[in-house]
């Protein structure tokens, strides 16, 4: 290891121990795919823009105002320049940047930041560019005038004399000396621009003058280069100007520790009781809702999405609001129950229910809330912004298209770590979950993730994580990644499943609490939900009787099932509509001609044929007992329905054909994927293994020197002996477009001149030519040849 102070990233990268390197690689994983073939390499990729953004994004607002007053100060600073401009101790936040090569020290201790890195920070905190940068617009002659004004000396050349200005300038005890003489209101103008931004509009001023024939203020700080014109319209204040009359302060405030939280006391088995019964009742509304778009499924628009009348048909059925139906849609979609699929009555595609929502159904209510709950938390889909509208004025509606954000995840993971720290039995509030997630990641930061705070308090209350700013004991479960914890917690809070309901005389069923899935299945099948809260009133009428005879089942079905469940016996009333509907239906069959209508009551077709409100179906008379439409069968059973009638479909067999809604699925179909993808932590073998190669690399150019030596016999022998014992190597690579790569692999078989390995790159099992191995090493070879 070398001993001489580094001069560039590289050298300082090399000056590090085998600690350091694997240490940066895991801060920034990033950086290993592929792995770089030498140091240089390495410090060429840690300074590109992407990689030096992603590594931003991860600092906090203490660590980021540290890289605003490197970034404030010249090329080369020290840790005493940036305490002095930040007013705190900055050595802790110094030393993780270093680490994770934000910054490297020069050969003289000094610290250095990566030019891309002042680049992607920009402008730190309102403050303008340094004064030498400034005054390159302007030419010689004036120049040399304002070198006359503060006691500079002009060379003659542009460039040098700026330089011997801004040393001028930049001595404070000179600058205090200059601002004293300044005139009257020079100070107002000045006092503008100091917080930012550092620019303001040049009106009635001349660009050009000296001290002598200044005849205003901003004439007079023109002349003195206390604000240069950057064209005929604007002036910009010199940054070494600002951080003087800001006292020698990058930032107004400092923000060297995390916020507190707001919090107020909450009653734990208050919390965990409340959000288990929104776990119930968000699993029963999801159910409720797939069950309606299985039996009349919803199209999907061109543009992606559900349409608004679908959307309010859907929240009418379900008593919900826009928000709540678009974050149950969007989570069933995220979770593999919802997908669109092809309508069989024409060739639009709609949103139906996929095969995986019939096994979710089978499973305990707490089980299909966990699949709901780990869906939501790891969506990047936004249901908060349905109903907003874009920048270019569309509406963002429900599964549409363009809801994805990819910082979605983060801030839910973040929300719910935040409350899951708190005591149990203690809450939080929105506000100060914001400002706590605007200092942990401040460039993540602005309107957007203050709007997934608000969102994910709503959304983890609807979907029973939370109460009233407090995580339930199985939302604290989750939050720490154990969902088998979670959903076992859940389960033990919700109340046993009812299987009987109290039947009224008004054609309702009271269910007291919550049912039996199979039991509440059901009753929606033949009855209609009318109301929810403590207890949800099903409505039973004509048309869900009707529903559950299309479905197969007959009036003893139906008698049978309440009578069985029921606490009371079955009023009359409704044993009366049982009997009256199970009379009428069927009757009148409907088939196809476009459609036929077939029934041996010949009156009641004499009545079909002169009823006005039949007239759209085009009914002509084929036979005495039956006539035939000019409308398809669905129409014209919709038609007589309304009707009044009780028609049933018919077959080619002349039986009646039984609609089962639930049958209705689309193909299978896989989760919709999140929209970024996350890359996967490296393991300890993988960074010993690349920083190892890296070393190799450096020291010998790794790929020419495993071409010189290692013969291809000797590479088929390494290769061979590996796939035996299991041992993992590390090779050189190129590939069919001629990139070389280094990798580590873990060779699995060896034949037909590829080799079959497990590839730590990829993370997958893959074939490589043998002719396009480059070279083979052990993991455990120091010198990589």
């Amino acid at each position: 290891m070398s001993t001489s102070r580094p001069r560039s990233l590289a050298d300082d990268l090399r000056a590090r121990d085998d600690a350091a390197l694997v240490a940066l690689l895991r801060a920034r994983p990033d950086l290993l795919s592929p792995v770089p073939s030498d140091l240089a390499s390495l410090a060429a990729r840690a300074t590109t823009r992407p990689s030096v953004s992603r590594a931003l994004d991860q600092l906090d607002r203490f660590a980021l105002q540290v890289v605003e007053v490197l970034c404030a100060l010249p090329d080369r600073s020290t840790a005493e320049d940036v305490r002095r401009l930040l007013g705190a101790d900055p050595d802790a936040v110094l030393d993780l940047l270093h680490l994770q090569a934000l910054v490297y020290r020069d050969d003289e201790g000094g610290i250095v930041v990566p030019r891309t890195v002042v680049e992607v920070v920009g402008p730190p905190d309102g403050l303008g560019p340094a004064l030498e940068q400034a005054l390159h617009t302007y030419g010689p002659a004036r120049l040399a005038r304002i070198a006359g004004d503060v006691g500079a000396t002009a060379t003659g050349d542009p460039v040098t004399t700026a330089r011997e200005i801004a040393a001028v300038l930049g001595d404070a005890a000179k600058l205090t000396d200059l601002l004293a003489a300044a005139p009257a209101g020079a100070a107002e103008a000045l006092a503008t621009m100091v917080w930012g931004p550092p620019t303001g509009h040049l009106e009635r001023a001349r660009r050009e003058v000296d001290g002598a024939s200044a005849a205003s203020p901003v004439e007079w700080l023109l002349a003195h280069a206390l604000l240069v014109a950057t064209d005929t319209a604007t002036v910009v204040l010199p940054r070494e100007v600002a951080l003087h009359l800001r006292g020698g302060r990058v930032h107004r405030s400092v923000e060297p520790t995390l916020p507190e939280l707001d919090t107020s006391p909450a009653d734990p088995s208050h919390v965990d009781r409340a959000a288990a019964g929104a776990a119930a009742d968000a699993v029963r509304l999801v159910e409720e809702l797939l069950e309606l778009w299985a039996a009349e499924p919803p199209k999907v628009l061109r543009a992606g999405g559900i349409g608004v009348r679908e959307r309010a048909r859907a929240a009418q059925a379900l008593d919900a609001d826009e928000p709540r139906l678009a974050l149950l849609a969007e989570t069933a979609h995220a979770a593999g129950l919802l997908a669109p699929g092809d309508d069989s009555s024409d060739s639009a595609e709609v949103w139906l229910p996929t095969p995986a929502y019939d096994g979710w159904l089978d499973g305990p209510v707490a089980t299909r809330w966990l699949v709901l709950a780990r869906a939501w938390l790891a969506s990047t889909r936004v249901p908060g912004l349905v109903g907003t509208r874009d920048q270019r004025d569309r509406t963002f509606t429900t599964l549409g298209p363009d809801l994805d954000r990819t910082v979605a995840p983060l801030v839910r993971a973040a929300v719910l770590a935040d409350l899951a720290a708190l005591p149990e039995g203690v809450a939080s509030t929105t506000a100060s979950l914001s400002a706590r997630l605007r200092w942990q990641a401040p460039r993540r930061g602005g309107r957007l993730q203050d709007d997934l705070v608000t969102w994910t308090m709503t959304e983890a209350q609807t979907l029973g994580l939370a109460t009233g700013g407090a995580l339930a004991g199985h939302g604290r479960l989750l939050a720490a990644g154990d969902g088998d914890g979670a959903a076992a917690a859940l389960q033990q809070v919700l109340p046993e499943p009812l299987d009987h309901v109290l039947l009224q005389a008004d054609l309702t069923a009271v269910a007291p609490g919550p049912l039996d899935p199979a039991l509440a299945r059901s009753l929606r099948l033949v009855a209609e939900v009318e109301s929810t809260g403590g207890a949800t009133v099903y409505r039973f009428t004509e048309a869900t009787v009707r529903r559950a005879f299309d479905a197969g089942w007959t009036a003893g079905d139906v008698t049978g099932l309440l009578s069985r469940h029921s606490r009371t016996p079955v009023p009359q009333p409704l044993a009366y509509l049982v009997e009256d509907v199970a009379r009428r239906h069927g009757r009148v069959r409907v088939g196809s001609a476009a459609a036929f209508v077939r029934c041996d009551d010949e009156s009641t077709l004499e009545v079909l044929l002169t009823d006005k409100r039949a007239a759209t179906l085009r009914l002509r008379r084929l036979a005495p007992s039956v006539l035939a439409s000019a409308a398809p069968p669905d129409v014209t059973l919709d038609r007589l329905r309304a009707m009044g009638f009780a028609p049933a479909a018919e077959g080619p067999d002349g039986d009646v054909v039984v609609r089962r809604p639930e049958s209705r699925r689309t193909t299978p179909r896989r989760p919709p994927a999140r929209a970024v993808r996350t890359q996967p932590l490296p393991g300890d073998t993988l960074l010993d293994a690349a920083v190892r190669a890296i070393r190799g690399g450096d020291r010998s150019r790794l790929v020419g020197a495993l071409r010189t030596s290692r013969p291809t016999a000797d590479v088929l022998a390494m290769l061979t002996q590996a796939a035996g014992s299991g041992e993992a190597l590390w090779i050189g690579y190129v590939d069919a477009e001629g990139r070389s790569t280094q990798r580590v692999v873990e060779p699995v078989a060896v034949e037909g001149g590829y080799v079959n390995a497990y590839d730590h790159l990829r993370g997958a099992t893959r074939s490589f030519a043998i002719h396009r191995i480059t070279g083979v090493s052990p993991l455990d070879e120091e010198t990589g040849s």
